[in-house]
């Protein structure tokens, strides 16, 4: 049967690459392997609605609703504005408050793309009104991104725990350190280049300037306090924060912050339903997809070859880091997850890397590969925000990819920076 496997997937990929969409050819490729297995055709309904029949999976459009109406409501705005007070006086300040504006934003949204569409399009602009090259603005600004799934919430990590059937809660917390050191370690690559390049600064606030910055991005900022807080204290499930934190976006535009109208609100659904829909056809056929590969023992194949080589957690990890970040290249993140975690978490947990760990380890990689040409979703999208070749914002963005590469480095070879968190929180 893996020889069956390795030719459908061969004409999985040729497919692909023709264009088909990814759900579309991966649920083929599903379809051919019952086929020509000798299955039977009922298969295939019973895994698709096994994989949409998932509690953790109702997360998904609660937080994309969360998004979409954080970015309808003029509050990335108001991040922005609180950020940039913090640490705009700085030298190079708006790269700073760039930063630091995506992890606030991080603890809303969870997906790059979001923060990268959002919050980009307010940065950039700043940023290019304040004397900064466009294409140094692009790269903070796509860098910075990928610190959104991250930090919880975060639709990747909820994507992985329930593929590989992992707590969504404790992917959750095990993404906070990592998310830190990600902006700090971005901070320290800017702090250098800004005496390099001798970039502007802001003038130093006023006491009442914070203070009104403070204030108008207070409930904006109460949003990750209110979604970690109940989650950290047991009050509710992160399936149930994903609902709370949409109710409470609904909230602060239509009643706090009143630049969200209900006339608004049908473009909004609408937008949240379409991407949902992409999001849960990829899973369901991701997940009959995984079916097929565990019946043709294609997993196993892998773990044996591998664990053949070596059986030192370090090394395999090592492995599998280089593996993810050259498909993080080519495929689009979410696509390569459903498709690389029936395989390599079974090889992961043969050899005793904490399955928390290797969550995070697993999507800050593919985070990476939306930096990375040649299917950079993110750069794309900063490209087309910024006004820029996308050539351009690629070459600008390649020294963000060695902090990154040095904070996935650090969580990879040593585990409390992902697993201390939710120990702490949740116990062992």
């Amino acid at each position: 049967m893996i020889t069956m496997m390795l030719a459908i997937m061969a004409g999985w990929l040729v497919v692909m690459l023709l264009g088909v969409p990814i759900f579309a050819s991966m649920g083929l490729a599903a379809a051919a392997f019952v086929y020509w297995g000798g299955f039977p055709g009922l298969v295939i309904p019973q895994k698709v609605a096994q994989a949409a029949n998932s509690f953790p999976l109702l997360a998904a459009p609660f937080f994309i609703l969360m998004g979409n109406l954080m970015n309808s409501s003029g509050i990335t705005e108001r991040i922005f504005r609180f950020a940039k007070v913090m640490v705009g006086w700085w030298r190079g300040g708006l790269c700073h408050a760039n930063i630091v504006g995506s992890v606030i934003f991080a603890g809303m949204s969870g997906s790059a793309v979001a923060d990268a569409a959002g919050l980009g399009t307010v940065e950039i602009k700043a940023m290019t009104d304040a004397g900064y090259d466009k294409e140094t603005a692009a790269a903070v600004t796509a860098a910075s991104a990928t610190i959104g799934p991250i930090i919880p919430p975060s639709l990747p990590m909820i994507i992985y725990g329930v593929v590989a059937e992992a707590s969504i809660g404790k992917l959750f917390m095990g993404g906070v350190i990592p998310g830190f050191m990600m902006a700090g370690a971005m901070m320290v690559l800017v702090w250098r280049m800004a005496y390099v390049r001798d970039m502007p600064r802001e003038n130093r606030p006023s006491l009442r300037e914070a203070w009104d910055a403070f204030r108008g991005a207070f409930w904006a900022l109460m949003a990750p306090v209110l979604l970690i807080g109940g989650m950290m204290s047991g009050i509710f499930t992160p399936t149930e924060a994903a609902a709370i934190a949409a109710f409470y976006a609904l909230i602060l535009g239509l009643f706090i912050y009143r630049d969200f109208k209900l006339s608004d609100l049908p473009k909004v659904i609408l937008d949240t339903v379409e991407t949902t829909g992409v999001v849960m056809a990829i899973v369901m056929c991701a997940v009959l997809f995984g079916w097929a590969l565990s019946v043709s023992r294609m997993p196993q194949a892998v773990g044996e070859a591998i664990t053949s080589w070596t059986r030192n957690p370090l090394m395999i990890m090592l492995i599998i880091n280089v593996l993810l970040l050259i498909v993080g290249c080519f495929m689009e993140s979410i696509a390569a997850m459903l498709i690389l975690i029936p395989i390599l978490v079974p090889v992961a947990m043969q050899v005793g890397i904490d399955p928390i760990q290797f969550g995070v380890v697993f999507v800050l990689n593919l985070m990476i590969g939306t930096l990375t040409p040649p299917v950079g979703i993110v750069l794309f999208v900063v490209a087309k925000v910024a006004e820029l070749p996308f050539e351009r914002v690629t070459r600008a963005t390649a020294p963000f990819l060695v902090p990154l590469i040095a904070v996935l480095a650090a969580i990879s070879l040593w585990p409390p920076l992902t697993t201390w968190l939710p120990e702490l929180v949740f116990g062992r």
